[in-house]
């Protein structure tokens, strides 16, 4: 019995540490408001690899694999003082785990053709495009989040 409980308790904190290298709405406001070079300790610590990084163009591009087969890659892009975030997933949970974060925190939502809209307080827009996975698996989709910050926005050095 004592061996079951341990089990069991061993299961929450590893779904726990699961969701730690997910971004969420503060994890996007932390890398909208701060520079490039903080980015890139912030997700090394989550547990993102960087995959490429430009610094003439300022261009940085961040890989995780998770579990079952699924990834995260994110690619951030500096533009002057401002800096513009693309999450490309097939984690559901990542997915999820926006959405229900920015919920408290929404102005306005939408839908544009296939692409998701949302207007959020303190941070910007965020479109999200879903598409089937290649190749096809009926319970994979592919999520495309990009996130523009507000004009007052800017990454300081």
């Amino acid at each position: 019995m004592k061996y079951f409980f341990l089990f069991i308790l061993m299961i929450i904190a590893s779904r726990g540490l699961s969701q730690k290298s997910l971004i969420s709405y503060e994890d996007i406001k932390y890398l909208l408001n701060n520079n490039i070079h903080q980015a890139d300790t912030f997700l090394t610590a989550k547990g993102y690899v960087i995959t490429k990084k430009d610094n003439n163009t300022k261009n940085r591009k961040y890989a995780l694999t998770l579990n079952g087969g699924t990834h995260n890659i994110i690619s951030l892009r500096v533009d002057g003082r401002r800096l513009f975030i693309e999450i490309e997933t097939n984690e559901l949970n990542q997915y999820n785990l926006i959405r229900e974060s920015i919920s408290q925190y929404l102005i306005k939502d939408g839908m544009v053709a296939d692409i998701q809209t949302y207007s959020v307080k303190e941070l910007g827009n965020i479109y999200i495009s879903i598409n089937e996975s290649v190749p096809y698996d009926p319970l994979k989709k592919e999520y495309d989040i990009q996130v523009v910050g507000d004009k007052q926005i800017t990454a300081y050095n």
